[in-house]
């Protein structure tokens, strides 16, 4: 089987093919750029690297939240375009579980941080068993004061990961012993994690058609919110 995947949930943009669990080609960008000047060129690139057509690809795979309202909706938006030209099939794929497949050694719970602003990060938690990824709790929004106080109860290592990783640790590392920062290369998305994470959902029975791929925000907008807070004081 045949995967394209790509992330464009935060600053970072990533595409890859993963063929039958093996990385064909990746490319991994983290600049100052818009994703709409940057995940084209190097999806093209891609294509072209692996000598890779997009009727050779089985299955649409994007990271579809949490994360950026805009990088988000350009990520989903590239992947619904290509797939429904094609008329394959999308795996939307949670941006803090792909993570988490970054990584493959146990021992350790794996938690993926994202930067929602307002003291606040999107957050699950993850083990790897028998170099499975076991989700041990829903994808969430919370502070990171509440994140701090749950960890101090995990009797476990804790690797953090993700574009919130370096903010998390800063706050924590003078109170949580069991805490580490995961390195560079393996602490932010990646397509190619978007890939093996989709291999789950498609052994599962979740992918969906094209028109039915949508992101997954955790919370609302910061526009909705801020016109909410308005109306209220009204």
């Amino acid at each position: 089987m045949k995967i394209f995947a790509v992330d464009t949930s935060a600053k970072s943009a990533s595409a890859a093919i993963v063929e039958d669990g093996i990385i064909k080609g990746e490319f991994f960008i983290n600049t100052m750029l818009t994703h709409s000047e940057t995940l084209m060129p190097i999806t093209e690139l891609l294509f072209k690297s692996t000598k890779c057509e997009l009727k050779d690809i089985d299955v649409f795979a994007v990271n579809n939240g949490p994360g950026s309202f805009t990088g988000l909706r350009i990520g989903i938006a590239a992947v619904k375009g290509m797939a429904y030209a094609m008329n394959k099939p999308c795996a939307g794929v949670s941006t803090l579980e792909s993570m988490a497949y970054n990584f493959s050694d146990e021992g350790s719970v794996i938690c993926s941080v994202m930067d929602a602003r307002c003291s606040q990060v999107y957050n699950a938690l993850f083990e790897i068993s028998n170099k499975d990824v076991i989700r041990l709790c829903d994808d969430r929004a919370l502070s990171i004061a509440e994140l701090t106080e749950e960890i101090k109860k995990l009797d476990k290592k804790v690797m953090l990961v993700g574009d919130g990783a370096e903010l998390c640790f800063s706050a924590m590392k003078n109170e949580i012993d069991n805490i580490s920062l995961a390195p560079q290369n393996v602490r932010f998305q990646r397509a190619s994690s978007t890939a093996f994470a989709a291999v789950k959902a498609i052994n599962n029975g979740n992918c969906v058609g094209a028109e039915r791929l949508m992101p997954k925000y955790l919370r609302l907008p910061q526009a909705q919110r801020e016109l909410m807070a308005k109306q209220k004081l009204k």
